[in-house]
This record gives C-alpha cells, sequence and structure tokens, in this order.
C-alpha cells in the first residue's frame, strides 16, 4: 500500500512543482519544472539514504566497530523478520534516531552517539525497534520524497520571484506572490499529516517488536527532554525522519504549529495504553 502511496505523492507533488514552474516560467517553464521533477525523482528513489547519512553526517559502522548496537539490530531484526539493515551512528550529543532507505533489502539504521551513551539497554531496544517499524511499514521513502519536494518547491518559487518571474511576461505579480507562499505550504502539510500518522503506527510496531511497550515509551520522554535541551545542527528537511523533532531547542510559535511529529505525551499514552491491554 505505501509504494502506491509514494507513486501517488511523487506524481501529485510533481504537478505542483510543474504549476509553480508554469506561474514562473510559463510553458517552458512547466516543462523544466517536469524534467528536474523527473530526475529528482529517479536521484531520490536510488540515493535517499546515502543523502540523508549526510545530512546528519552519520558514518556507517560495522560489527566489529560497534558490536553491542550490531548485535541489538541483528536480533531485533530477526523478531520482525527482516534483513541486516546498515548500521549507521551520527556524531550528534543529542539522543535520537531514524531510518531511511528505499526498500527493507536497502535500509539503514542510524542512531545518534549521545542516544548510545544516555539511555538504559532496554529503552535503546525500543527505539530500534521503533526504527525496524519504520522499515517494516516501508515508509523511509515516502518521508524522504515529500521532504525532498517540499524544500524544492520552496527553493523554485523563492528562485522564480527574485528572478521577476511572471511580471516580466505579463503575469499579475499577485498571483507569482500567492504561489511563492502557498505552494511550500501546501507541500508541507503533506508531509506533516504523513509524518504524524506514521509515527504512531510505528510506535505500535515497534512496541510488537521489542516486546516492552513501556520501554519505548520511557526512551520516548528522555529522548524529548533532551531534544528541547540539546541542539542539533541538521537540515529541516531532514528533522521529520528522526523520532522525537530534533530541532526541538528551537521550536516554540510557529514551529510547534508546523511539528512534524504528534506530541510525545499521546504516543506515550498510547503505548501505555498497549501496556495495559497485554
Amino acid at each position: 500500500m505505501n509504494n502506491i502511496k509514494v507513486f501517488v505523492l511523487m506524481a501529485g507533488l510533481t504537478a505542483l512543482f510543474m504549476a509553480v514552474g508554469s506561474v514562473f516560467g510559463g510553458q517552458n517553464g512547466a516543462v523544466m519544472a517536469l524534467v528536474i521533477a523527473g530526475v529528482m525523482n529517479a536521484v531520490m528513489f536510488y540515493g535517499s539514504s546515502s543523502m540523508v547519512l549526510r545530512m546528519y553526517r552519520a558514518k556507517v559502522v560495522t560489527e566489529a566497530e560497534a558490536p553491542e548496537i550490531y548485535g541489538m539490530v541483528d536480533r531485533l531484526r530477526q523478531r520482525a523478520g527482516l534483513p541486516m539493515p546498515v548500521v549507521a551512528v551520527a556524531p550528534h550529543e543529542q539522543p535520537n534516531a531514524f531510518a531511511t532507505g528505499r526498500s527493507p533489502e536497502h535500509a539503514v539504521v542510524c542512531v545518534t552517539a549521545g542516544l548510545i551513551r544516555t539511555i538504559a539497554r532496554h529503552e535503546l531496544e525500543g527505539v530500534i525497534a521503533h526504527e525496524l517499524a519504520h522499515i517494516k511499514n516501508r515508509d523511509m521513502l515516502l518521508q524522504t520524497v515529500t521532504a525532498t519536494f517540499a524544500g524544492a518547491i520552496g527553493f523554485l518559487a523563492h528562485f522564480g520571484w527574485l528572478l521577476g518571474g511572471s511580471r516580466d511576461r505579463g503575469g499579475h505579480p499577485a498571483a507569482a506572490l500567492l504561489v511563492m507562499i502557498v505552494a511550500p505550504i501546501a507541500a508541507m502539510l503533506i508531509q506533516f499529516a504523513i509524518s504524524r500518522q506514521r509515527e504512531f503506527k510505528a510506535d505500535a510496531v515497534g512496541a510488537e517488536i521489542c516486546g516492552q511497550p513501556l520501554a519505548l515509551a520511557g526512551a520516548l520522554r528522555k529522548l524529548d527532554a533532551a531534544a528541547r535541551r540539546i541542539p542539533m545542527q541538521v537540515a529541516p528537511a531532514a528533522a521529520p525522519l528522526a523520532q522525537v523533532n530534533p530541532l526541538a531547542a528551537h521550536g516554540g510559535g510557529m514551529m510547534r504549529l508546523f511539528s512534524t511529529h504528534p506530541p510525545t505525551d499521546d504516543r506515550v499514552a498510547r503505548l501505555e495504553a498497549m501496556a495495559r491491554g497485554r
């Protein structure tokens, strides 16, 4: 089902990308936007994981380099019935984690150095199980595509406005300004809606994989509290991939309104209800 969602989303955002190009460049602008979108689709499908790892400055590790974390991922992925993903560590003090890749056979699980150092072993298992749930649910490609297109549409609109866009072609400047504002927001809203729903589902599936809903709930509390104290330097487009909002230290006002993650209290409440029902 997620493969269908990826196709529909890529088609829809490509159309939106073309519409923005058309406003600023007419027919030629629409054709150019289509070409750019096609290249972006191919690049994102085959190179999403390496691009995300670079955004987080993460390094792939072997079993010899990180035996404990590698072994934990291996045990949990066997419980989940998944192939062994690539394991990576990002050099951030903020405890966090994410999964990326285009399929379970080409997946990456990445944890931060701060995560390994600051939470208990059973909680770390819960965090990793959550990321394996994203792999099992095939969430990673969907989220990466939305993040990339949201950023690209905003860039195209801004670039077109700076160049004068439709004003040089007899268009109405107000229309160009409207597209510059509305198009990025439209793409972002799609991204946010997908992020919120996928996190609830990954929490539930992750709790089943590790067998300890309360361990994941405890980890989420700690990760959320740490994210508000410890800043992380990461591109906003990559932030929705993380288990908790890595930019929470800068949050407030509009940042909360457009949060890509559900409130941690809501996630914890669902996991606690799940534990009571076991």
